[in-house]
């Protein structure tokens, strides 16, 4: 008799409705704040759109990093516009980082490249008709 693991990944967290449109979560031992108002903590849409933005982000950082390049700093600025018409899905990102460090322009473009295409969870988690570019511009 063969006994089956599932041994894929698991992320696990809990959300507590806590009146209104709000809920606090909790994510392994991490408080966070989701209100569908926008008032108390992001948007269902915020948070997601803020995990694209740190997921590639966190990607191009650890890739320089892993590749000894100099960084000092990054900054990503993500702007999505979403569908006119519930359910109002994403249907086009633009994110803009910002590298700080003495980085050769083919190694961000490699990092990037890398994020988009292997390791980017939250990207490859969405649907892929959304037009998402990816610009950068190095300050030495």
């Amino acid at each position: 008799m063969s006994v089956h693991t599932d041994t894929r990944p698991r992320l696990a967290l809990s959300l507590t409705w806590d009146g209104e449109l709000r809920f606090s979560g909790l994510a392994g031992h991490e408080p966070f704040v989701l209100d569908g108002n926008g008032e108390s903590g992001p948007t269902p849409t915020q948070a997601l759109a803020s995990a694209l933005a740190g997921c590639m982000a966190i990607d191009v950082v650890n890739i320089l990093q892993r590749g000894r390049h100099p960084v000092r700093g990054l900054h990503a600025s993500l702007d999505v516009r979403r569908a006119p018409t519930d359910p109002k899905r994403f249907e086009v990102i633009d994110l803009a980082l910002k590298v700080c460090g003495d980085v050769p322009e083919t190694a961000v473009e490699r990092a990037i490249a890398l994020s988009r295409d292997k390791y980017c969870s939250v990207w490859h988690s969405m649907r892929q008709d959304i037009e998402f570019a990816v610009t950068f511009e190095i300050q030495p």
